[in-house]
Order: C-alpha cells, then sequence, then structure tokens
C-alpha cells in the first residue's frame, strides 16, 4: 500500500494538492484542514478494487483514531465509506509514520457517543455538519490489528 503511484488518481483538486504535498514533505503536517491537523487513510475501492487515499480529519485516542463520514452535512455518505464497510483493513499515515488498522463502524450508543466528543473537540464543524444533515453521520474506529 505504499508507493503513491499505485493509487487511483483522486478526483478533487483540492485533495490531489493535499496528497501531493504531503508525498512531498513525507509528512501529514504538509498539510491541514481550516488550520487542523490530518491523517491519511489508504484503503482499498469497494467497487473497483484499487487503492484510495482519503486525508481526513486527525481524530486519535489511545492509539486509536477516527474516521468521520460527514461529507460536510451533505445528504449523502462520502464514497469512501462504502469502501470502509466492504474492505476495513486500512493503512493510516500519521505524521510520518504508519500503521495497518481495521475500521469498525460504531453504531448509535455510548461508544459511538464517546468518539462524536473527540471528533467534535478535534474539529468543532463537525456539530455543525450534523445539524445540517438528517442521517446521522456514521464513524469507524480505525483500531490496530490484534
Amino acid at each position: 500500500m505504499g508507493d503513491p503511484t499505485a493509487y487511483l488518481p483522486e478526483k478533487s483538486e483540492w485533495v490531489a494538492s493535499q496528497l501531493r504535498d504531503i508525498d512531498a514533505a513525507g509528512d501529514t503536517a504538509a498539510a491541514t484542514i481550516q488550520d487542523r491537523p490530518v491523517m491519511v487513510i489508504t484503503m482499498r475501492g469497494a467497487r473497483s478494487g484499487l487503492l484510495r487515499r482519503v486525508p481526513l480529519m486527525r481524530v486519535e485516542h489511545e492509539g486509536a483514531y477516527l474516521a468521520v463520514a460527514s461529507k460536510g452535512g451533505a445528504p449523502e455518505h462520502p464514497a469512501w465509506y462504502h469502501n470502509l464497510v466492504k474492505n476495513p483493513d486500512v493503512l493510516v499515515q500519521d505524521g510520518t509514520s504508519q500503521q495497518a488498522l481495521r475500521a469498525r463502524e460504531l453504531a448509535d450508543g455510548p461508544e459511538r457517543d464517546a468518539w462524536w466528543e473527540r471528533a467534535v473537540a478535534a474539529f468543532p464543524s463537525y456539530a455543525d455538519y450534523q445539524e445540517k444533515t438528517d442521517r446521522l453521520i456514521p464513524v469507524f474506529v480505525l483500531e490496530p490489528l490484534s
């Protein structure tokens, strides 16, 4: 999963630019979203089977990360949501380090609530995004493989 040239090309120029900056620096600190840190998740596409990379807000707690499928509060899930559902094994780059993790979607309840609080603390706009949409924004905890 490590060679950036092996990934499906990014359609969004904004995201492609972020990924180029991260690749050039070898560090996710080279890009931010609203001046907040990001991580990069490498995942396998649900339909194509090809590798995809997505920079997302960095939400970390005790070695696990959170992937928030907010799509800015849009009525539908981001495309990468379906990738994690079908192919939960991912590679996460945080700073200069990378680790293999497994995504697990959190059901509505206390565990999700605790992670949602961490997400909003890391990126307050998530609360606004949830207000904008009728869907419960899906969240995935990304945990070490065991």
